[in-house]
Formats: structure tokens, sequence, C-alpha cells
């Protein structure tokens, strides 16, 4: 198949013929039809996140079940599928507690193939890297069974696949890391793709006042119409300030969607007594995030992490597609752009530069 290879971090992707394996008892051959990129990958591109080369990149990915390994009960041949980067086991104290978003970081080891076995993914018998379990920037994926979500099969792909990460952190982190009430007062900092489907999360929630903060005018036109009632572009204004002024003593709940230092100690600061921040943006390794702790004890505020959504993906997943349906999910509106294998590169730095215009590129496969 041909896949973008990684070899050195902020270097052009290379489009190379990579030999990838059949499917053991437990794994599934996916054919991609379309895979989103998104600004988790950036972070591994640029080097910000240390990865194995070579590698394929990519996460966000859609397509059809071409075979299934002997064990495999989950999906069949001709499936549609999504991928996602959080598998569960359906053992562990996370999972049987409902909790299967965090499963992945203690039992990551059964989830690939041992030193032992052929590689999923080679170059000329040299193994290649397999990005978060799935390596989703190339033709097919070979993955474990519990990486993939069956939906109905006329949902278009190049939409579903956005829901695999993008879609499932922000608006999964709203309904289930935070739980937004209805007719509560809602923040957003930073409003990529994550960000936007944190706010379309929030209306879906109900929150009477959703206000997106960006420093892009741009992506705060766009916030708009996924759902933000008011925008803060805190180039011009004390963003904390402001958000304090326009709810009358602060937010209920903020999302922290950029992954720096300062904008979570931002979004903590913007809440009101009672208060929830929840953390959605990848904070560089070794940054600590500083809040006054007495502040922390008086005011009952909370700052919590969510990853990917505190997902149940198996059960979200299908309900977001029927959000789709209903007009309410608009993943139709997330979609920047579309481009092949090829334009990864480019889209990847779009992405690093920050451009205001770009939500989600989206590589559709023929």
């Amino acid at each position: 198949m041909k896949a973008a290879v990684m070899r050195e971090p902020n270097k052009p992707l290379s489009i190379e013929e990579v030999t990838i394996d059949k499917p053991g008892p437990r794994e599934v051959l996916v054919r991609l039809k379309a895979v989103g990129v998104c600004h988790s990958d950036v972070h591994f591109w640029d080097g910000n996140f240390p990865t194995e080369v070579p590698v394929i990149l990519g996460h966000e990915s859609a397509g059809v079940v071409e075979a299934v390994g002997s064990m495999v009960s989950a999906v069949k041949p001709g499936d549609h599928v999504i991928s996602i980067l959080s598998p569960f086991c359906g053992t562990c104290e996370y999972c049987l507690s409902g909790h299967m978003s965090i499963c992945h970081t203690i039992n990551r080891e059964q989830f690939q193939r041992q030193m032992t076995e052929a590689p999923r993914l080679s170059i000329k018998g040299e193994k290649v890297g397999q990005f978060l379990n799935l390596s989703s920037f190339a033709e097919q994926i070979l993955v474990h069974e519990n990486t993939l979500c069956a939906i109905d099969k006329d949902m278009p792909l190049d939409r579903a696949c956005l829901i695999g990460c993008g879609v499932i952190t922000g608006v999964g982190s709203v309904f289930h890391a935070a739980q937004v009430e209805p007719g509560s007062t809602v923040a957003v900092v930073g409003c990529g793709g994550v960000g936007l489907s944190a706010i379309n999360g929030a209306a879906i929630a109900g929150a009477s006042r959703i206000i997106a903060v960006d420093l892009s005018d741009e992506k705060l036109q766009m916030a708009v119409r996924f759902g933000a009632t008011d925008v803060v572009n805190p180039s011009k204004v004390n963003a904390v300030e402001t958000i304090k002024e326009l709810t009358k003593g602060g937010v209920h709940y903020s999302f922290e969607c950029v992954g720096l230092k300062q904008t979570a100690e931002q979004a903590y600061h913007m809440l009101r007594p009672r208060g929830v921040a929840t953390v959605i943006g990848m904070i560089t390794p070794g940054v600590n995030i500083e809040v006054p702790g007495i502040e922390l004890l008086v005011t009952e505020k909370r700052l919590q992490g969510a990853v990917m959504g505190s997902n149940r993906f198996r059960i979200d997943f299908p309900r977001f597609v029927e959000l789709y349906r209903q007009g309410k999910l608009h993943l139709d509106d997330l979609v920047s752009d579309r481009i092949g294998l090829d334009g990864i590169t480019g889209a990847l730095q779009n992405l690093k530069d920050n451009k205001g215009t770009v939500a989600r590129q989206v590589v559709v496969f023929d």
C-alpha cells in the first residue's frame, strides 16, 4: 500500500510503498476512505512529542473492513468503521468502572504485536512504527478489533472520520467529563477542530451562553456557526476579566483546547465558584499548571483533564452519527479542505502556522 512516512521531525513526509501484514487472531484490516489531519499529529511531526522513526502518523480515520482475524467478533468484512486511538481491553479496573478512555494508558502492550512477531508495517523488511496503534496516513490500517466501531453505511466517511478524534474529544468532554447542564454558561479557549466541537457539544447540551476565545477573528466567526453566543479575542481585551463581566462572576464550565500553560490557567481563572475547568489540549511534557491553592479550597473550583472526551466510543459514535443526521452535529462545517496523501505535509504546516481558516483538512482516498 501507499503511505505517508515520517523519517525525520519537521521534514516533508515521503509517499512510499509499505508492506502491511495479514490480520492476526484479533486484528482487522481496514481500507481507509478518509483521514482527518489533527493537531495531535503536528505535535509528533514537529518533534514536540518524541516518537520512533520511521513512522506513519495519522489517527482520525474511517474506512471499510477488508479482512478479519479468526477471533474477531466486533466487525466483519464490508462493515463501515471509525477508528479510535484509545482502545479498551474490557477487563481492567477502568473499563469495568466505565472509564474506557484511559484503559490504553496501562494496557498498551496488548494492542500491539510482540517483538517476536512479524511487524504489522514494514518497508523492505524494516519495521515501521505504528502511530497510536493506528498509522492512518495510509491506504490501509491493521489494528486490534477494539480500536474500531461499526457505523451505518449511509454515513459519509469523509465526515465520519472526524468523529474518531476531534469530535469525540470536544463533544465527549462536554457530555462525559464536564457533564454540562442545560442553561449553564460555558467558555471554550481555542477554536480549532476540537474547540469548535466543544462549542457544538455545549450547544447540543443546552448551555445558555457559550463564549468562544481565540486570537483569530476568522476562527471566532466560525465558532458562531457552531453555537457560540459571544466571542472574545485575548489580543484585544483581557479574556478572563471580560468573561467574568459577561457572566456576572465567571462561567460554570470552561474547556482548554490549546495545550498551553497560560491558557490552562486562564481556563481556571474564568470560572465562578464551583466551576469546572477541563483541560483537553496536549500540554508539552514537563510543563506544570499553577493555580492558587487557597482559592481552589475556598471556591471549590475543579481543574480536571479529559482524554479523548472520556469516551465510550462504541456507544458514542453511533449516537454522534444520529446527531449529524438530525443537523445538530455540524461535521460539514468542520471540513476546511479535502486533499490527497501528498498534501499531508502542507496540511500539517497549515495547522502549525495556526491559519485561521483551518478547522479540519481531510485526506480522501479514491
